[in-house]
């Protein structure tokens, strides 16, 4: 089976041009050894399989960090290399170029990014350029599929050329030669969305656009996914599964274990999806009527500013707060996922460089970022009470998130080494790329999230059966009464956010707590134990020694900020 690899410098529509040429069966690996990801996928040529790796981003075949070691690595395994080119900064570029060109290994250059030449006034020989590096030169559209189908046909004509430089000195200046032979420059009026571009990258003008991205994404999110949770999920549970477990509910008596399991306990004779708690009520209704809509929306946003090219943007406003929590601007990133989901989000924090970022990254992720699933029961619970207790609530995980973060930057021993962000400029997306991501991110979801509810919801419902939950209640009494000022009731909440989170602020709706006291238990809930899945990850990603300190910095936290919000509201 030949084996294909993309190599190219970040952010030069790799992974575009990946999903163009394999689709959207993937699979995503870390390299063995390290956290360092990839992704591989397949398509037929011929009667061949062959299999295409996404070599993660490098500028040089020279390494300075440990992706670049792994792109190198990569190298040895592959029969042919696309070498996938920005040709809006061919200069750069041809420095990676050149080093593969060295190597004993196929080339066939793509330049990508073709259809921004024109918009910026590029001009390049193609059959020139081609002449000069002695390989296959395709100009392609990654986002659009133009060029992909020549790509392909010409992978027979990849070859080993012959170079007669050695040092960087001499490459540069072949560099230099070839650029001055293919490119010509001619002028063009700025875009629209050159003059944003111009506006994202100043300090200012950039505060101003994030604020304005930002606050227009979370309303986007907000107003999505509870007109998807009004219009189509709630309608459909209630028009045509709730007559269902009605019907079942009577075949088994309405009441008794199984009941109990299955349908959960009636209320008023009725089936509420918030406080019923059965297996295919509440362990149905959370996942798939409450969360999802919600993870919806948000990854349909995400999409969008991943293909527009604002998150590097955001990640070089960020870099100056995000040093002082030892971190760098990238690390927002893995933050902002978290906000979906913790899982992909700590999953994320591999393309932090070092160990001690890593670990700064996750813990601050796990404490201070609440998942869409835990926004939505935070909004929906604590906004009745009106919307200043909502501010609290995240202004508190806010001002821990940032605390915690200066106090690990100075506590956590090791090195912080940067990474250079490539600014892609603004492209308009392709409708038919970010549906793709969302049906990848959606499917995920409802694979590791229904599950888990579901599991819960049973845990749950056997604990409670047996006594259980009372014991661990009267134990933790004294602590959430003096120190949090909350009732022995919450405990069981507590103790469930361990699992899912969302259900655990679910089940404060029925124990009539004041508004501080929500806010209090939603704030303390949060910055706890993460869910079960989140959990894991934790200990996959930094070990088990290192998850131990993340989960002691939890707690700690959680009692401490809950013991001040106490005595200050």
């Amino acid at each position: 089976m030949t084996h294909i690899l993309l190599v190219g410098n970040p952010n030069v529509g790799k992974s575009a041009l990946f999903s163009r040429i394999t689709g959207t069966h993937i699979v995503a690996s870390n390299y063995p050894g390290t956290t360092v990801g990839f992704t591989k996928g397949y398509f037929k040529s011929g009667e061949e399989r062959v299999q295409v790796t996404d070599v993660p981003g490098t500028y040089t075949l020279e390494p300075t960090s440990k992706a670049e070691e792994v792109a190198v690595e990569m190298l040895k395994d592959g029969d042919l290399v696309i070498n996938v080119v920005d040709v809006t900064n061919l200069e750069r570029n041809l420095n990676l170029t050149l080093q593969l060109l060295k190597r004993q290994i196929p080339v066939i250059v793509a330049l990508n990014m073709w259809d921004d030449t024109r918009h910026r006034g590029i001009n390049i020989d193609v059959a020139r350029l081609e002449e000069l590096l002695g390989v296959p030169v395709i100009p392609t559209v990654g986002v659009t599929g133009q060029g992909i189908k020549e790509l392909v046909r010409r992978f027979p004509e990849a070859s080993i050329p012959k170079t007669t430089y050695s040092g960087s000195d001499e490459r540069w200046a072949r560099i230099g030669d070839i650029i001055k032979q293919v490119q010509s420059l001619s002028h063009h009026h700025h875009t629209w969305y050159e003059h944003l571009e111009d506006a994202s990258n100043n300090r200012i003008g950039g505060i101003f656009v994030a604020l304005l991205v930002l606050s227009a994404s979370f309303w986007f999110v907000r107003f999505v996914g509870e007109g998807i949770i009004s219009h189509i999920a709630e309608p459909l549970f209630e028009w045509l599964w709730t007559p269902l477990l009605m019907k079942l509910s009577l075949v088994l008596g309405s009441g008794g274990f199984w009941h109990n399991i299955l349908i959960g306990k009636l209320i008023n004779g009725q089936i509420d999806y918030s406080q019923s708690f059965g297996l295919l009520s509440t362990g149905l209704y959370i996942p798939l009527g409450a969360v999802l809509p919600y993870i919806v929306s948000f990854y349909l946003v995400l999409g969008m500013l991943e293909d527009v090219g604002y998150l590097p943007r955001l990640a070089i406003l960020m870099d100056t707060l995000m040093h002082k929590l030892g971190l760098h601007g990238y690390a927002i990133i893995p933050t902002i996922l978290g906000l979906g989901c913790n899982v992909p989000g700590i999953m994320a924090t591999r393309i932090l460089e070092s160990r001690r970022e890593r670990f700064i990254a996750a813990t601050l992720i796990s404490i201070g970022v609440p998942c869409a699933a835990l926004q939505a029961m935070i909004v929906g619970l604590v906004g009745q009470q009106g919307w200043q207790y909502v501010a609290m609530v995240y202004g508190s995980l806010f001002i821990s998130w940032l605390i915690i973060g200066f106090i690990l930057n100075h506590a956590v021993r090791g090195f912080s080494p940067e990474i250079l962000v490539e600014i892609p400029p603004y492209r308009l997306p392709l409708l038919r790329t970010i549906a793709e991501k969302l049906w990848l991110r959606i499917s995920e979801f409802i694979r590791e999230a229904l599950p888990v509810v579901l599991v819960t919801v049973l845990v749950i419902n056997i604990l409670y059966i047996i006594g259980i939950f009372n014991s661990i209640a009267n134990t933790a009494a004294p602590v959430l009464t003096n120190l949090l000022g909350l009732p022995k009731e919450t405990i069981v909440a507590l103790v469930v956010g361990f699992l899912r989170k969302d259900v655990a602020i679910g089940m404060l709706a029925p124990l009539a707590l004041t508004a501080k006291q929500l806010v209090i238990s939603s704030t303390v809930l949060a910055m706890f134990f993460p869910c079960a899945a989140t959990f894991v990850m934790l200990a996959r990603e930094l070990g088990a020694r290192d998850t131990v300190k993340a989960a002691g910095i939890m707690i700690v936290a959680a009692l401490s900020m809950g013991g001040l919000q106490n005595l200050i509201l």
